[in-house]
């Protein structure tokens, strides 16, 4: 009987030691199998040196962009038509430096040569009409004083009759009546001259101002005969109204430069901006901001601080640093092209030994050409993936060979 127990004992262990192993064996398949399953899933494997790693640092952060600046004279002057006609010469090339006065081409209007025909035959009547009227207003002038001059006459004869009068009145020699007849005589040849002395300073105020008016429009006239035959002289082209060229001001010149329209709440007239060439910095400052976007960018025109560049040239580009704000302390990481792929919303960052990187969701605010600002998501230190993520897809890990 105690043989037959030893053995049901030991196959009762045997089947507890079978049990649990079985156990622990079905756990680490389980194990196994979601690691497996987990790696196909969300991992992708690459070589290290195939991909550009950058350390999160705290440091000084720039806050500027790069862009390309064009020089530009400092002043456009455009040449529009302001008459047709067809060109007969062109006296000054294009790129010919020229001054105020100078004739670039000339043209032939058989219009305007009628027009000029017509304002010189106005003119001409209207210096006559001018010179008829003062001959008439010279000839009323010595009419008007001849009748001064005959009244004044008439009033020495009157006052010799009514003194005559008086005198003979008081002796009883005339009558009464003759007496009021030479007195009324000479006081209506002394109020007749009053007349004539207020119409001959009225007439004369009258003639000045008729004259002067006249004279102005006379000149107003030959201004305009003249403006047409400068017209007619340097006239730009064959339709009327239409460009021609322009005259470039080579007095100074200006940088301008196409920004993305994601500045354009943040580039404003005063800005600084600077490049170098030649081993030296020639400073600048934005001197206008046009407000219109065409094809994402806007257009800004910089002019020069102080120094300009020797020998500058209409065309010439340089590349130039437009600063947006003061530096200031931040979390920084290089650029690169895994911004283009997350738009700054997750990283790949390694952990660990280094061996491999998992995604992790960040906040990137400001950049400039070397560094974006990290706001949220990352800690001095720490190593971001920052190349492009086209290889990695929607993996949530990278694991390296």
């Amino acid at each position: 009987m105690d043989g037959m127990d030893r053995v049901r004992e030991k196959r009762s262990l045997w089947k507890q030691r079978k049990f649990w192993v079985s156990i622990v064996g079905a756990l680490f398949l389980v194990i196994v199998v979601i690691m497996l399953l987990g790696k196909n899933v969300s991992t992708v494997r690459t070589e290290k040196d195939k991909i550009s790693i950058s350390v999160v640092s705290q440091g000084i952060f720039n806050d500027y962009i790069r862009v390309i600046g064009s020089v530009e004279p400092i002043r456009f002057i455009y040449l529009d038509a302001e008459e047709g006609g067809r060109v007969e010469e062109i006296v000054n090339e294009e790129g010919t430096v020229v001054k105020k006065g100078d004739v670039i081409l000339r043209l032939t209007n058989s219009n305007l040569k009628l027009n000029i025909l017509s304002t010189e035959a106005n003119l001409a009547e209207q210096i006559n009409f001018l010179r008829n009227t003062r001959i008439s207003m010279e000839q009323e002038r010595l009419a008007l004083q001849r009748q001064i001059l005959e009244q004044d006459y008439s009033i020495i004869k009157r006052k010799r009759e009514f003194e005559q009068s008086e005198r003979f009145y008081k002796k009883d020699i005339i009558s009464k009546n003759e007496y009021l007849e030479a007195t009324e005589s000479y006081e209506y040849a002394v109020k007749t001259r009053q007349i004539l002395s207020a119409r001959q300073s009225t007439d004369s105020l009258f003639r000045d101002v008729q004259v002067k008016q006249m004279e102005f429009n006379l000149d107003r006239m030959k201004t305009n005969l003249e403006l047409v035959k400068e017209r007619l002289e340097i006239g730009q082209s064959i339709a009327q109204g239409q460009r021609m060229g322009q005259l470039n001001d080579l007095s100074g010149f200006k940088v301008t430069a196409k920004i993305d329209e994601h500045y354009i709440d943040r580039v404003k007239k005063g800005l600084e901006a600077s490049f170098t060439r030649q081993d030296k910095n020639f400073a600048m400052v934005v001197k206008k901001v046009y407000p219109d976007v065409r094809e994402g960018t806007f257009e800004i025109d910089m002019v020069f601080d102080k120094d300009v560049p020797d020998n500058i040239r209409p065309g010439q580009t340089y590349h130039v640093e437009l600063q947006l704000g003061l530096p200031e302390t931040a979390l920084l990481v290089q650029r690169g092209g895994f911004y283009q792929s997350t738009g700054g919303q997750w990283v790949y960052v390694l952990i660990g030994s280094g061996s491999e990187a998992v995604r992790r969701q960040v906040k990137i605010g400001r950049q400039n050409p070397q560094f974006y600002e990290v706001l949220e998501g990352l800690k001095p230190g720490e190593q971001v993936i920052t190349s492009g993520y086209e290889m990695f897809g929607d993996n949530e890990r990278v694991v390296f060979k």
